[in-house]
């Protein structure tokens, strides 16, 4: 027997009929981003496994769980883009847009690949928005990409989630932080769980990070990283939720909330949308002022998300939104035993006239092919015969015209 491939574990096919809903996602992701005065960029699927390890930590889940990495055949190391962001500031670095007006702002919608246990909206290979604006530290900038998000779900018609909002402080506040919530941590070992000790063996701050709803419990009462802001990072947090007042952003105050890779800083974020446990989330993200240093840059500040573009598709079906209709095609010629030759040198036109045409390929019966032009919604049908065509557009009758007469009359 022939073996039987099916899409990998993790992966999943997007199919003819889902793509209205899928482009329609993605083309508003593109339309909002234009208006914003973001750019699109593209980075390759793969880079170099350093460059993962060095901006997400060497502890995070991402880079000890969850990266596909693999040695080429001139042993360097690769990894499959486990994360978007990093790869758009090595490019911002590399290509000297730091050397343009600043901020820089990019967008990208692109696969990303996470070694995880397959769920409803959540694959190894899944695809992802990511919007960064990089150079500028101006509080306005996250407040802005707030906004944007939550102008795309408006867009699209969802309305059921919730933001979620935090300040995890910088450099110069969060090491007295770590100090009192390691001491805090010493004192509570016996609360936490094992994938909470090896959290806090890395990066304690993560700690806040586990599903285990019972140590999160347990967690609310550990000291919070907003108690011990400096003033300088008080003051962002405070202008961010004052332009996000502005723009009429309701959210709320999860002084729990932090980000599973070590480049945050300041702002983080999350969007959670109506679905439970590990798809809740449907767009989260936050300030990185020291990730492009951390790759051998300048000092050099930025903020951006990533959003899933299925968990979205997931909120939108939750949200009743139904799948755009496919575009009819503009004509459809039928055969009836007329000059095929005719009919493709027509095709030709019509299409280099920017119209859709389409016409038999599986040998159908006349009333085969008429039926096929109603599946495709077909506006006009022409039924070619030996001597002469008979046009069928909807709400007028039958026209019939010499072949020699047909081009002129489809104004071609």
């Amino acid at each position: 027997m022939s073996p039987k491939f099916e899409a990998p574990r993790g992966t999943h096919d997007v199919l003819p009929a889902e793509q209205p809903l899928w482009q329609r996602v993605t083309g508003e992701i593109e339309r909002l981003c234009a208006l914003y005065g973001y750019r699109r960029i593209q980075t390759p699927v793969f880079e170099d496994t350093e460059l993962f390890a060095r901006t997400s930590g060497a502890g995070s889940d991402v880079v000890q769980k969850e990266m596909y990495t693999f040695e080429d055949r001139g042993g360097r190391s690769l990894t499959l883009r486990a994360d978007a962001t990093a790869p758009i500031c090595r490019a911002y670095l590399e290509h000297g847009l730091h050397r343009e007006p600043q901020p820089q702002k990019l967008y990208a919608v692109a696969a990303i690949y996470r070694y995880a246990a397959p769920q409803k909206g959540r694959y190894r290979e899944h695809y992802q928005a990511s919007v960064e604006a990089i150079g500028s530290d101006d509080p306005a900038l996250d407040a802005e990409l707030i906004q944007l998000y939550s102008e795309l779900l408006r867009r699209l018609g969802v309305t059921e989630y919730r933001l979620e909002l935090n300040s995890i402080g910088d450099a110069e506040c969060r090491p007295a932080y770590i100090e009192r919530l390691t001491a805090w941590l010493d004192a509570h070992d016996d609360v936490l769980n094992e994938a909470a000790r090896q959290k806090r063996a890395t990066t304690p701050l993560r700690v806040f990070d586990v599903k285990d709803e019972r140590v999160r419990a347990a967690l609310n009462d550990a000291p919070k990283i907003g108690e011990s802001l400096c003033a300088a990072c008080r003051e962002h947090f405070d202008a961010v939720r004052s332009f996000l007042d502005a723009y009429g952003i309701e959210y709320e105050l999860v002084p729990t909330l932090v980000r599973g890779l070590d480049y945050y800083t300041r702002t983080v974020f999350e969007f959670i949308g109506p679905e439970h446990g590990a798809q809740s989330a449907i767009c989260a993200g936050g300030r990185y002022d020291g990730l492009i240093e951390e790759i051998g840059g300048p000092h050099t500040p930025g903020v951006g998300f990533g959003a899933g573009i299925e968990r979205l598709l997931l909120a939108l079906e939750h949200a009743g939104v139904e799948t755009p209709a496919e575009e009819p095609i503009d004509v459809f010629f039928a055969c009836d035993d007329g000059p095929r030759d005719l009919i493709f040198e027509l095709m030709a036109r019509l299409r280099a006239a920017g119209r859709s045409v389409d016409t038999d390929y599986a040998g159908r019966s006349l009333k085969g092919q008429l039926t096929q032009a109603g599946r495709l919604g077909a506006r006009t049908t022409v039924v070619v015969g030996a001597a002469v065509a008979t046009i069928r557009t909807a709400g007028t009758q039958d026209v019939e015209v010499p072949l020699d007469e047909l081009a002129e009359r489809l104004s071609v």
